[in-house]
């Protein structure tokens, strides 16, 4: 056996959403149209460098308040598929609640390895502290978010000094099954790099608030791998909870941050109001 009593046949299925998930096409699909409108309709920065690859742009779009929260949101793809344009649809339902989008494109596999990714998305993090109040935010008001590959890296960038708190939704925490099943054909990690990037191994001594939050209906693997990243967190000492949202897939979970009334949407407005 591979992996926790699988082989890999099993430990490739263990980790494909896209199978698992027959609406998953649909269900894209509709971030994309929802996204092209919010682009159309909401005027926005769009394309701010964060670095200097030409992936390293992140698009930030304002609530009216000029003193609102931002939520950073980092697409996930297993660190090798999407872009931003497709995730400009959260802010359907965060604007209205007053709370700024800002999502973050990077550099993805194979172009670039996980440790430069991981890299990136500090950068950009770092950046927006930086630049929040040239564009007419509140830099002191700074929070990560994240999904899939996008909950790794935003488990990876909790710590940084500008970030508040953040909402880790279904993400990767301990890589050794990433690096033995077919995601590793592009992401090419060794025993190290999977090691050094995996947040499970890598508590901080102190951290602001972090919601770890996965679907029921996700992959058993997926979940095991929110469950177990939430009890270590907590048996630390750090702030935080582990959210399971009732019901939902590895993609479908995303509705309940996109609509205002959404449970995830809501638990950030609560953290960003200081609980």
């Amino acid at each position: 056996m591979l992996y926790r009593g699988m082989d890999r046949a099993q430990l490739d299925a263990a980790y494909n959403n896209t199978a698992a998930v027959p609406e998953r096409n649909a269900i894209v699909a509709d971030w994309a149209a929802r996204s092209a409108r919010v682009r159309r309709d909401h005027a926005g920065h769009l394309d701010l460098a964060y670095g200097e690859s030409p992936r390293e742009r992140l698009d930030l779009f304002l609530a009216a308040n000029p003193n609102a929260p931002t939520l950073a949101f980092i697409h996930g793809g297993y660190w090798q598929m999407n872009d931003k344009e497709s995730f400009a649809f959260f802010a359907e339902g965060l604007l209205p609640l007053g709370i700024n989008l800002a999502v973050v494109e990077y550099t993805l596999a194979p172009a670039a390895r996980l440790d430069r990714i991981v890299a990136e998305i500090r950068r950009a993090i770092e950046w927006l502290g930086d630049h929040l109040g040239e564009c007419g935010a509140d830099p002191d008001r700074l929070y990560v978010s994240g999904h899939s590959a996008g909950g790794h890296l935003t488990a990876t960038a909790i710590t940084l000094p500008a970030v508040r708190g953040g909402l880790a939704i279904s993400g990767l925490y301990d890589l050794e099954p990433i690096r033995l099943n077919y995601l590793n054909e592009k992401l090419g990690l060794d025993r190290d790099e999977a090691a050094r990037n995996s947040p499970m191994f890598h508590l901080p001594a102190s951290a602001p608030d972090l919601v770890i939050t996965y679907g029921t209906a996700e992959l058993p693997e997926l979940c095991r791998q929110s469950i177990d990243y939430a009890g270590a967190w907590l048996a630390r000492g750090l702030p935080g909870q582990l959210l399971p949202i009732d019901g939902a897939n590895h993609f479908d979970i995303l509705d309940s941050l996109a609509r205002a009334d959404g449970e995830l949407a809501r638990v950030f407005l609560k953290m960003s109001s200081g609980w």
